[in-house]
Order: structure tokens, then C-alpha cells, then sequence
């Protein structure tokens, strides 16, 4: 088994590797039962699991003390969302290591903060707080998080050192056994990930010449010694709006553009007609110009990624983005060249029956849109 050299070797972005990564066609808890907390005490009295007579048989309260423990909503949305990340890992993941807390950032994602050595201490992931046991086993790092009662999801990280690469293992552990599945992550290149099938974004389009972002210098060409003014002369750059949210600033008009909704997004109560009205009646209704289908200017990409799992349960991750484009000179460029930019950007997972996760996506996807266009509005006040 792969190990770490330090712990510090987890820190850094790495990208998944889906070759060499293990994805089973199921993944979930076994079925089994809990142990009711009031039969914790132990056996029997004066016999503990003795069979015969005397004191030695459990009494009826004790068997009827054996129950499957009732799950209530919250533990449902929880154990959902958990085991969700589980069949869909994340296609980035940033690790940041300090001596006393480990940050762990999947895109998409939040970040969440562990603290090795401690038990018992919750976190927020998802919609849910979700407590978290972590700790340092040699140079390997456990973390565990309780999906509900009796089950926990338990990852793994080792690195290894040649060739370099995250190792996680997932085990799902509970009364009854659970799946586990191995990931592989490769150093993650510099930049912003790519090649992500269920968040690609649509091609770039060619801008006209000359466009260029508020704040960016076009290159300057070399005057000649008849034309170029003196040094001093020479008008100052312009300021750069460092102003909250100024890159919204203007926005009046949206392009819309909705992909991914095919077959298994239609069994799993997903339609691209009605996702696509529903997102451009509530840009509308915000004040919004929309142009369905295009990209040629700023635009609201939605993109919805479902899969069927055991039983006609669907998993669905869903991506609403918001990109523009400009043209601006890199340091390593002669001229401006053509950029996308990522303005504004949500994503998450929702699992259950097709109607539920139809349901689940549809609203998730609306409220990304509503925090957008509320941001849009107080940039332009």
C-alpha cells in the first residue's frame, strides 16, 4: 500500500485520474441493524452471552432493545449527500497542511477544515453539519464522517512517492459492511482544472478585435524616433476597479446556454426544455435580456451531469457558471489574446427517486440564479 513521506507531502492540488481510479457500479452501506444506545450496557446480568439457564439468558426488554434506529431527515439529506461525494468524487482536490488542521477543497465543492486528533467535531459540508473524526495514522491521514447513526464514510489519504500521486481510499463502514473504493489523483497542473467531462464549458468564441477588459494596456508598440512623444507625456494606465464585484458592473443582457440534460437526465425527472424556460423566466423576471443558445457575449452556462444508481435512484451534479470574454495581454504574449473568464460560479450534488432529484436540481439550480442576478443588481446600484 502506498504511503506517505510526510504529511506535509499531501498538500497541493491534484487532479483525478479516472484510469487508474476504481469506480464500481454500486456504491453504498449494506443493510443491517443498529444497536439501540439503551442496550449498550451489555448481556445479560450474570451471564453476559452465556447460553442456559440461571441468569444467563437475555432478558425481553434487552432483545426488543435491538432495533433498526429511526432515521430522521436530517440524517437522510446527510448519509445522501456523503455518499454522493462518494460516487462522484470531485475532479480537483486541494489539500492544505498545518500542524494543527488539514483544509481539504474538491471543485466543485467548499472547503472544509479537520482537525487531526480530535473526535466528535462538526463540520459544515453540504446542507448538512456533519461530525468529523480525523487523525495522522503514521503518515497516512483518516478522516471519518458520520453519515448518520452507526455509519460512518472513512477516507484515506496516502501519497505515493514514485510515481507521485494521492492515493484515497474510501470505505463506507457500518453494522451491516459497506462498498470501498480506491482513487488515484495526479498533480494537478498549474492553472484552472480541465478536461472535466460533466463541467466542461462550451467552445470560446472568437471576440472582435481590440476588446479589451476594463483596466487592461493593449501592448505598446515600438514609436519611432519622428512620432514617439516624450516619456513624461505618456497618458498613466488606468486604474484597476478593485471594487467588490465590479466585474458585474454594466450587465443588462445574458446569454443562456443549458447542456447535459439528456437520457439519464430524463429518467431522473430532468427535461432541457423546462430547465432552460424555468432559468430564463427568472433571469427575466430579474430584469434580465436573454438570449437563449448563445455565447457570444457574457452568458449563464448550466450544465447537469445525472447518473442512475441501484434501486431507480438517481445522482445528479449540477454546475451554473457565469463567463464572459475579453482579450488581454499575458506576460508572455506579444499581443492580447483571447480569454474565457469564470465570473461567478456554484455547483453541487443531489441524489434520490427521479421525481425528488428532479425536483432537488431544478430548485438548487434556480437559487444559484437568484444569488447571481442579486449580485448583478447590487454591483450595478
Amino acid at each position: 500500500m502506498a504511503t506517505a513521506q510526510s504529511p506535509i507531502d499531501l498538500a497541493g492540488s491534484w487532479t483525478l485520474n479516472r484510469v487508474a481510479s476504481q469506480f464500481p457500479e454500486e456504491i453504498g452501506f449494506s443493510a443491517g441493524t443498529f444497536e439501540n444506545p439503551a442496550s449498550a450496557r451489555g448481556g445479560a446480568s450474570g451471564g453476559g452471552g452465556r447460553r442456559g439457564g440461571g441468569g444467563g439468558s437475555r432478558p425481553p426488554e434487552e432483545l426488543r432493545a435491538r432495533l433498526i434506529l429511526p432515521e430522521t431527515e436530517e440524517d437522510a439529506r446527510r448519509r445522501r449527500f456523503l455518499t454522493d461525494e462518494v460516487r462522484l468524487p470531485p475532479e480537483r482536490l486541494t489539500l492544505a497542511v498545518t500542524p494543527a488542521s488539514v483544509t481539504i477543497t474538491p471543485d466543485p465543492g467548499a472547503p472544509r477544515t479537520v482537525l487531526p486528533g480530535r473526535r466528535d467535531e462538526p463540520v459544515t459540508i453540504g446542507p448538512s453539519t456533519v461530525t468529523t473524526t480525523a487523525m495522522w495514522e503514521g503518515n497516512q491521514l483518516m478522516v471519518g464522517y458520520t453519515a448518520e447513526p452507526g455509519r460512518v464514510v472513512r477516507y484515506i489519504y496516502a501519497v505515493n512517492p514514485s510515481p507521485r500521486q494521492l492515493i484515497v481510499d474510501v470505505e463506507l463502514v457500518g453494522r451491516g459492511g459497506g462498498d470501498k473504493v480506491r482513487r488515484i489523483y495526479d498533480p494537478a497542473p498549474a492553472g484552472p482544472p480541465a478536461g472535466s467531462q460533466s463541467a466542461a464549458p462550451p467552445p470560446r468564441l472568437t471576440l472582435p478585435p481590440g476588446a479589451l477588459p476594463p483596466g487592461a494596456r493593449p501592448p505598446a508598440s515600438a514609436p519611432t524616433s519622428a512620432s514617439a512623444p516624450p516619456a513624461s507625456s505618456a497618458p498613466p494606465a488606468a486604474a484597476i476597479d478593485q471594487r467588490p464585484d465590479a466585474m458585474l458592473k454594466g450587465l443588462a443582457r445574458l446569454g443562456l446556454v443549458v447542456e447535459g440534460v439528456e437520457a439519464d437526465a430524463a429518467k431522473c425527472g430532468l427535461k432541457a426544455d423546462a430547465l432552460e424556460a424555468a432559468v430564463s423566466k427568472r433571469l427575466t423576471d430579474a430584469g434580465f435580456r436573454v438570449l437563449r443558445n448563445t455565447d457570444d457575449e457574457t452568458y449563464l452556462y448550466v450544465n447537469v451531469n445525472a447518473v442512475t444508481a441501484s434501486a431507480g435512484l438517481c445522482v445528479t451534479r449540477y454546475d451554473v457558471t457565469l463567463y464572459s470574454h475579453a482579450a488581454a495581454p499575458l506576460a508572455h504574449t506579444a499581443a492580447p489574446v483571447e480569454l474565457q473568464v469564470e465570473l461567478l460560479h456554484k455547483g453541487g450534488l443531489a441524489g434520490g427517486a427521479p421525481a425528488q432529484n428532479g425536483d432537488s436540481v431544478t430548485k438548487s439550480v434556480l437559487e444559484y440564479v437568484d444569488q447571481f442576478t442579486t449580485r448583478i443588481k447590487n454591483a450595478n446600484k
